[in-house]
């Protein structure tokens, strides 16, 4: 099922669900930030996604990051919280979701890279490289303030 992000789009449809969901930046011992090329849209974004009704935020990114990655993570932090309205996310089922995402920092304690069904493509990138790589604004949001090491966590 393919995806469309919108961002401050007067033409971008209307939501019709919320949906609550945690990312996370994962980091190995070189700086480096983990990375998935969404499937859905071709994107380069972190590993995240839906919160489950079992469980908490944290380990909804726990799980996610898992799924996506076939990485076990540490979370170590809080990056922000992005509740954004004017992010806007349409699937070709129809659903047209607006996402209340709670973004975490984490490390990385077990496993081994491993493509999912949701992505083509993973890897761990320098911060230095990020501008080469597509990506919607809403996950260079979340990268910057992370790599800005502030005092508090972000609440927007």
């Amino acid at each position: 099922m393919a995806r469309t992000e919108y961002f401050d789009d007067p033409d971008a449809p209307k939501p019709n669900s919320l949906v609550v969901a945690a990312s996370a930046v994962v980091t190995d011992e070189a700086g480096r930030i983990l990375l998935q090329r969404r499937r859905d849209n071709e994107l380069w974004a972190l590993p995240g996604g839906g919160m489950d009704m079992a469980d908490s935020l944290p380990g909804a990114a726990v799980r996610e990051v898992r799924e996506e990655t076939g990485l076990n993570v540490e979370i170590t932090g809080l990056v922000g919280t992005y509740t954004d309205p004017r992010h806007v996310i349409a699937y070709t089922d129809g659903e047209v979701r607006r996402q209340f995402n709670v973004c975490f920092t984490a490390r990385v304690v077990s496993g081994r890279l491993t493509i999912s069904d949701e992505s083509t493509e993973l890897r761990f990138v320098l911060p230095n490289e990020l501008d080469t790589l597509p990506m919607h604004h809403t996950q260079r949001l979340r990268i910057r303030h992370f790599l800005e090491h502030r005092e508090r966590p972000y609440l927007g």
